[in-house]
């Protein structure tokens, strides 16, 4: 199950400049333990999925989990060998841009040692250093 959006307004997007701290996503809003990103960097689709397996197997067992990023950036690629010119290359995969103090994934209802251990091995998969974080 690779995460696209399903109908954008349009198919390539220029790649931007990311930079400075997120504003939003930075608090918990729905679980009690969650993972926050400490730098800025693209997460792909790919990259989303293997966390959330992760995760998954962590709170089969009557947890909630929720996944606050959704990858919406289109990344084009041009074939090997291709000449210059000719335009831009075809949509690759999908990627989300993740800006420093952005919650990744939230748990609830699993103890905290779990959550912990289960933050910890599906921050391992991502691009960007995390850090777990719990609800005051």
């Amino acid at each position: 199950m690779r995460l696209s959006p399903k109908k954008t307004k349009y198919r390539k997007r220029q790649k931007g400049r990311s930079k400075g701290v997120e504003r939003r996503a930075t608090e918990l809003d729905f679980g009690s333990f969650g993972l926050k990103s400490l730098e800025t960097k693209w997460i792909s689709d790919r990259q989303i999925e293997a966390a959330r397996r992760v995760l998954v197997r962590y709170t089969r067992k009557g947890g909630k989990l929720w996944i606050r990023i959704f990858p919406d950036k289109p990344i084009t690629r041009k074939g090997t060998e291709v000449p210059m010119g000719g335009g831009k290359g075809d949509v690759e995969f999908y990627v989300f841009p993740v800006k420093k103090g952005r919650i990744l994934f939230e748990l609830e209802g699993i103890s905290e040692e779990k959550a912990r251990e289960a933050l910890k091995k599906a921050g391992d998969k991502l691009p960007v250093k995390t850090k777990f974080v719990k609800k005051q």
